[in-house]
């Protein structure tokens, strides 16, 4: 069977976690979690890779000996040394993904309290025995009890929706197959997909193509099928090795426009059309728009959105969030496309946490045909990233100095990433961040604070008059973690009376801003920067998910910071 990026990512992250609980070398663990990024970010597929006999080692972050376990994993689907920590270390790795568990306290409750299980855990904490343990509370004790909860209701729901970026690295090589077939004339995954939402439940897939296509037999045979739920001439549906339903629908050209706008929905957005359509006398479904039996319309969504006197919707914004009464005044927003990005403002090197030097990740984003990039690493109350201090930032801006004056490809802003301090306070003094052109601030403490506590901390921070800009605001880690308690509303509000700016990150994990908040700083007349939070080179390709989400967000290219160039940029930071 196919092995995914994804699917190598996940076992060296278990690999890691199991290490993390058994006390390993700190070393060998962060080799495996920075190859678990590395391969989650590579652009092509690591298979395909290995088919081609490419060295894997020359990779950023992976050397010989994780090269050649990659390679197994692709050739056998497992990872021995996994299944030896496995017996090794019998614990229930999602407890893990409990929120406030990191590995050592894992570690302790198992060892002082034999507990190797979520259930085991759950029990343990409702009888009121977590919180006897030194380094645990009874605060922290409920904040098990609650996370567990919602781990048990997210299951009663159905399998977890898989995040897009995931969900885009299973999907593609799967169109690319489909494409294969001379008979196929237009093909599309429509769905949640299509309106670009953060998670995936399905993919539905449209296609028209020749009456003697042989599609349906190629796309039950396709090798990442693991089980067949039903086959006919005209829909087809299967479930994919990584538990992925994906249903295939055969339709006529004169439908295919009415049946893309109905699958790619939303329902709402649908019904909504639907009612219009009824007034009018009309109706619509998946087959196109008919005036009693007769159809009138249906090949394009253009003409389904023309019979019911509405402009053409883009997809992103289907949600009926006022969609509608916009395209009927003609009000639409003008998306912002990846060609609108003049520069990436949240870019790490190997000084802290990334894993290329300056020069390389300014050659690379000159290559996007970038006019700018901000060097943002982090400050120094990140330990664990190796954050920089004072004289370390002064020597940082020093290179960037001299690296301007000796190349004109690209210029290069003197930034960091800022932590906001529990008081509000922030990482530096005043003195080193006057010489930066761009300050960049973030919460990566102290998650459970109040909303109250919370808001307040932000908007203290935003008092400093070298504030710019916050980023991934609400801290959330799609289905990993849940976003801190802020009040968005008035950290928004605080941002526009300040002079500040919010950040999209476009990294697949978070898209912090979520496409509300986007709408909410659009609405409010704060500006947002669309930025990936690079580590590597392969991660200046998140872009295109913050252009995903910022357009389910309604943002026009004026609402966007990095649209415009450092000259005019450079006006807009300045504080007042």
């Amino acid at each position: 069977m196919p092995v995914h990026n994804s699917d190598v990512a996940d076992i060296f992250n278990k690999v890691a976690d199991l290490l993390d609980i058994k006390g390993g070398n700190p070393f060998r663990i962060r080799a495996y979690r920075n190859a678990a990024r590395a391969v989650n970010a590579l652009s092509r597929n690591v298979s395909d890779m290995v088919a081609k006999k490419e060295d894997l080692s020359a990779l950023q972050g992976i050397g010989k000996d994780l090269a050649q376990k990659i390679a197994g994993i692709v050739q056998t689907g497992k990872l021995p040394l996994l299944d030896e920590l496995e017996k090794k270390v019998p614990i229930e790795l999602a407890m893990i993904k409990i929120q406030g568990l990191g590995p050592k306290k894992i570690k302790r409750i198992s060892q002082e309290m034999g507990i190797r299980s979520v259930e085991d855990l759950k029990e343990a904490a409702e009888s009121g025995k977590i919180r006897d343990l030194p380094g645990f509370a009874k605060k922290t004790e409920q904040a098990i009890i609650e996370e567990i909860d919602r781990m048990e209701r997210r299951n009663k729901a159905g399998k977890e929706r898989l995040k897009l970026a995931v969900a885009a690295q299973i999907a593609g090589p799967l169109l690319e197959y489909l494409q294969g077939i001379n008979s196929v004339k237009d093909i599309a995954i429509a769905g949640s997909y299509r309106r670009r939402r953060e998670t995936v439940g399905d993919l539905d897939i449209l296609v028209t193509c020749k009456k003697d296509s042989d599609i349906m037999d190629r796309f039950v045979g396709y090798e990442d099928v693991e089980k067949v739920l039903a086959k006919g001439k005209t829909r087809s549906s299967v479930i994919l090795r990584q538990g992925l339903q994906v249903d295939l629908r055969v339709v006529p050209q004169v439908s295919y426009g009415a049946a893309l706008l109905y699958f790619t929905g939303s329902k709402e957005h649908n019904i909504a059309v639907r009612k219009i359509a009824q007034k009018k006398g009309l109706k619509i479904n998946e087959y196109g728009v008919f005036k009693e039996d007769k159809r009138i319309a249906g090949k394009t969504e253009k003409q389904v959105y023309q019979e019911v006197e509405l402009s053409y919707i883009q997809p992103e914004l289907r949600e009926n969030r006022g969609e509608i009464e916009a395209a009927r005044k003609g009000n639409l927003p003008e998306l912002i496309t990846r060609d609108h990005i003049k520069g990436d403002l949240h870019i790490h090197t190997k000084q802290t946490d990334g894993h290329h030097s300056l020069e390389e990740m300014a050659h690379a984003a000159h290559e996007k045909g970038y006019e700018y990039i901000a060097i943002t690493d982090h400050s120094r109350h990140v330990t664990v990233a190796n954050g920089l201090d004072e004289k370390r930032l002064s020597r940082q801006i020093d290179q960037i100095e001299r690296f301007n004056d000796n190349q004109n490809e690209i210029l290069v802003l003197k930034s960091i990433e800022l932590d906001i301090l529990e008081d509000g306070s922030l990482d530096l003094p005043d003195d080193i961040l006057k010489r930066l052109d761009l300050v960049l601030c973030s919460v990566h403490s102290k998650f459970n604070l109040s909303s109250k506590k919370q808001t307040e901390r932000i908007i203290k921070a935003m008092d400093n008059p070298h504030f710019n800009i916050l980023c991934h605001p609400t801290g959330r880690l799609i289905n990993e973690r849940l976003p801190y308690e802020v009040n968005m509303e008035k950290v928004i509000h605080a941002a526009k009376e300040r002079g500040c700016f919010l950040e999209l990150n476009a990294h697949p994990d978070r898209l912090d801003l979520n496409d509300i908040h986007c709408q909410m700083a659009k609405d409010t007349g704060v500006k947002v920067a669309i930025s990936t939070d690079a580590h590597r080179i392969d991660d200046l390709n998140w872009m295109t998910y913050g252009i995903g989400q910022a357009r389910r967000g309604w943002l026009e290219p004026g609402d966007v910071l990095n649209t415009r160039s450092w000259k005019t940029l450079k006006k807009w930071i300045r504080r007042k």
